[in-house]
C-alpha cells in the first residue's frame, strides 16, 4: 500500500500533466485563431480583388463589342473606308478579345483560389472548436481527478505494477503514433496535397496556356515519385519485411545501411556466430531495441562513431551498441521525468519480457555502451 505523500505525488503528476496539456492545446488554438484571422485576411483581398477583376473584364468586354461593331461596320462600307481602316479595326477587335480572355483567366483562377481558402478556412474554423472542446474536456478531467482521486488510496498498491506498466505502453504507443504522424503530416501528406493542387492547376491550365501542360505533368511526376519514396520509407519503419522475409539479421544489416546514407554518419554492423530464425516476437523486440538506441544517438548523443554487434549462440543473442558521443549519467532514470529517457526505459521492458538482461554504461564525455542479453534457446523456430 502506498503511503500518502507518495499518492499525493503521483495524483499531483498526473495533474501536473494534465495541465501542460491543457497549455499546449490551448497553445495549438491560439495558432488556430491566428491562422483563421490570417486566411480570413487573406480570403477578403481575394475576393476584392475578384471584384476589381471582374468590373475590368466588364468595361473592356463593352469596349471589344463596340470594336467588333465597328469592325461590322467598316466591312460593310467599302466606299467610306478604306482597307489601311478595316485592318486597323480588325486587330483593335482582336487585342481586345485576347485581353479578355487574358482577363477572365485570371478570373478563374482567382477563384479557384478563393474557394480553397474558404475550404481552409472551414476547416481551421473545425479544428479550433475541437481545440476548445478539448481544453473543456482537460478542465472537467482536472476538476475531477482533483476531488476524487484520493479515494483510489485503498487500491492503487495492487494496481500500481499494472497502472505502471499501462502508462508506458501508452506512452510508447503516443510516441510511435506521434512519430508516424509527423512524417505522414511533413512527407506523404504535404507532397499528396500539393499533387492534388498541381493537377487541380492543371486541367485549368490546359484551358488558358496548353503549351506549359507537358512541363508541370512533368513536376507532378516528380512529386508523385517522391511521394512513393516516402511512403516506402514510413513502412520499412513501422514493420520491415524483410524482418518477416529473412529475419533479424538482413533486417538490421539494411537498417544500419539506411541509417548510415540518411544522416551520414560513420556506423558498422557486426555479426558473429550461426545465423538462425527466431520467433516473430522475438525479431520483433530485439530490432526494435536497436531501432530505438540508435534514434537515441542520432537525437542525444552527438556522435562520430556507432558500433552495433550482434552474437547469435544456440542458447543466446547478445547485443552490443556503442557510441563516442557526449554520454550521460544514466543513475536514477526512472526517476527522471524527461521525453529522451521514454526510450530507454521502453528498451529496457522490452528485453525484460523477453526475460534477458540489459545493462548502460555511460558517462559524460564518454560515450554510451549498451548490452543486452536474450536467451533464445526455447524461441528459435522449429
Amino acid at each position: 500500500m502506498l503511503n500518502a505523500a507518495l499518492l499525493d505525488k503521483i495524483i499531483n503528476e498526473i495533474l501536473l500533466y494534465i495541465q501542460e496539456s491543457q497549455e499546449q492545446v490551448y497553445d495549438i488554438a491560439e495558432n488556430t485563431r491566428t491562422e483563421h484571422a490570417r486566411v480570413k485576411d487573406e480570403l477578403e483581398d481575394v475576393r476584392k480583388t475578384i471584384i476589381q477583376l471582374i468590373d475590368r473584364v466588364d468595361k473592356l468586354y463593352a469596349r471589344e463589342k463596340r470594336a467588333r461593331l465597328h469592325l461590322m461596320e467598316v466591312s460593310k462600307d467599302f466606299n467610306r473606308y478604306t482597307e489601311a481602316d478595316i485592318k486597323r479595326a480588325y486587330e483593335r477587335a482582336q487585342k481586345l478579345q485576347l485581353e479578355v480572355a487574358g482577363l477572365q483567366g485570371q478570373e478563374h483562377l482567382l477563384r479557384y483560389k478563393r474557394d480553397n481558402l474558404e475550404r481552409n478556412l472551414r476547416s481551421i474554423l473545425d479544428m479550433q472548436k475541437k481545440a476548445e472542446n478539448i481544453m473543456s474536456h482537460l478542465g472537467v478531467v482536472s476538476q475531477y481527478l482533483s476531488k476524487h482521486m484520493e479515494s483510489l488510496s485503498t487500491r492503487i498498491g495492487e494496481l500500481m505494477q499494472i497502472q505502471q506498466l499501462g502508462i508506458n505502453i501508452i506512452r510508447a504507443q503516443e510516441e510511435e503514433r506521434k512519430r508516424v504522424a509527423r512524417e505522414i503530416h511533413d512527407g506523404p501528406a504535404q507532397l499528396l496535397a500539393n499533387i492534388v493542387m498541381r493537377a487541380e492547376y492543371i486541367l485549368k491550365l490546359m484551358e488558358v496556356e496548353p503549351q506549359n501542360v507537358k512541363t508541370e505533368l512533368m513536376r507532378l511526376q516528380e512529386l508523385v515519385r517522391q511521394s512513393l519514396q516516402d511512403v516506402r520509407k514510413i513502412i520499412f519503419d513501422l514493420r520491415p519485411m524483410v524482418l518477416d522475409d529473412l529475419g533479424l539479421v538482413p533486417a538490421l544489416n539494411r537498417y544500419v545501411e539506411d541509417y548510415r546514407n540518411q544522416h551520414k554518419q560513420n556506423i558498422e554492423f557486426v555479426f558473429f556466430g550461426k545465423q538462425a530464425r527466431l520467433n516473430p516476437a522475438t525479431e520483433v523486440a530485439l530490432f526494435r531495441v536497436v531501432q530505438e538506441a540508435l534514434n537515441n544517438v542520432r537525437k542525444h548523443a552527438k556522435a562520430k562513431n556507432v558500433l552495433v554487434k550482434m552474437e547469435q549462440l544456440d542458447d543466446k543473442v547478445a547485443i552490443l551498441i556503442k557510441d563516442d558521443g557526449i554520454g550521460f549519467t544514466p543513475d536514477n532514470l526512472e526517476h527522471h521525468s524527461g521525453r529522451e529517457c521514454y526510450g530507454l526505459i521502453n528498451m529496457r521492458e522490452r528485453v525484460q519480457i523477453l526475460k534477458g538482461e540489459y545493462k548502460i554504461i555511460s558517462g559524460p564525455g564518454k560515450g554510451t555502451l549498451i548490452t543486452l542479453t536474450i536467451p533464445v534457446f526455447d524461441l528459435r523456430i522449429k
